[in-house]
């Protein structure tokens, strides 16, 4: 029998996250980051749900080629752009929008030999506006623009940039980087963007033609602080297991690898089929929260690759069998990852692949 540990991913629920994103910028278009298999979520699956998206923006070559070998023919962006010479060569095969933010990236895709020259591509230009990741410095973006634009290849060139603080409304990195996006490409002709997540929600200077919302879409707030917005998303993804051992132990009985923890007084002890091997966090402090019927039961000593403790003390009537949820409806992703010193990017996209996904409507 395989182990009870499962991932139920709501895609009805993805699908009214991604409008409540397109309503906040109704004329803007919408690029739906579905990287890192869609945030741990499925990125063919949630493709296929979000029809509505006016591009898909992924990480790397062989996540644009999964979803365009499985049907999906939105408009595919490769947002690190290409890394090596080979890249460009399938990017034409399976017509690829690349994003180009160094001189390297630029140098491949001048000096490559298009197969079809006839036929003109969409490149992203990326401008490093202070986040000093990725993009081209201010003094040098003019010339690269007007390279790709006299190199006579390009169907459509739209210019981006990233915000590096938009998470956090009371950094002036936000309004730092939006004045140096203005400065340098406001009065260009070319469509351009600027917003995440969090921009998108919270700073409609940014919004600009497109808008690239990710974490929103899948139900976890991109803010530092709690929004209003946060009651107009669902999340996703319910992480569970089930109780597979339930037993009493004394008081200074310990728990759990490197007897961390103690009992103070006799308590109830579950073990929960869920561990780091599938993608829970090993880090997790104890009093970390899962919801077992419902109720708040808290995590005990070390997380294990296959099993957590929790103590049941509080709730008599649990017993082996029983559902435990370790985040979703109920249980926001946010509170986990704060009590393991993470994010809840991190939890999402770090779901194992040997914990099934059960998709739902």
């Amino acid at each position: 029998m395989s182990r009870p540990a499962e991932a139920i991913i709501n895609l009805a629920n993805i699908f009214n996250n991604f409008a409540f994103a397109k309503g906040l910028a109704p004329d803007a278009r919408v690029m739906a980051v579905i990287k890192a298999n869609a945030y741990g979520h499925g990125a063919v699956p949630v493709a296929m749900a979000l029809t509505e998206a006016d591009a898909f923006g992924v990480a790397s070559l062989a996540e644009a080629v999964e979803l365009r070998e499985a049907g999906v023919d939105k408009p595919l962006v490769l947002l690190g752009g290409f890394f090596d010479s080979a890249t460009w060569h399938y990017a034409e095969q399976y017509d690829l929008q690349l994003v180009i933010g160094n001189q390297f990236q630029l140098d491949g895709f001048l000096g490559s030999k298009p197969e079809n020259p006839s036929k003109p591509v969409t490149i992203w230009l990326k401008v490093d506006t202070g986040m000093h990741r990725l993009g081209f410095p201010p003094q040098a973006f003019a010339k690269a623009r007007q390279s790709l634009i006299e190199s006579g290849r390009i169907k459509e060139l739209i210019i981006m940039s990233h915000l590096a603080c938009a998470d956090d409304d009371s950094n002036p990195m936000t309004d730092s980087q939006l004045m140096l996006f203005n400065k340098l490409v406001g009065d260009l002709p070319e469509s351009k963007s600027l917003a995440n997540s969090a921009a998108l929600m919270q700073r409609p200077d940014t919004h600009c033609d497109w808008v690239r919302p990710g974490i929103m879409l899948y139900g976890a707030n991109p803010l530092r602080q709690s929004s209003q917005a946060e009651g107009r998303m669902s999340p996703a993804m319910t992480l569970r297991s089930s109780l597979v051992d339930v037993r009493a132990i004394s008081a200074g009985d310990s728990v759990g690898y490197d007897q961390q923890w103690h009992a103070t007084g006799p308590a109830k002890i579950g073990t929960v089929a869920i561990g780091y091997g599938d993608g829970y966090p090993r880090h997790a402090a104890n009093g970390t929260p899962v919801l077992v019927g419902g109720r708040r039961a808290c995590l005990v000593g070390r997380v294990s690759m296959d099993f957590i403790s929790i103590d049941l003390s509080d709730q008599p009537e649990a017993k082996t069998g029983d559902e435990v949820v370790l985040w979703g409806e109920g249980l926001p992703v946010e509170e986990v990852a704060k009590m393991a010193d993470t994010i809840s990017y991190e939890l999402l996209t770090g779901v194992r692949s040997r914990v099934k996904r059960r998709y739902v409507e």
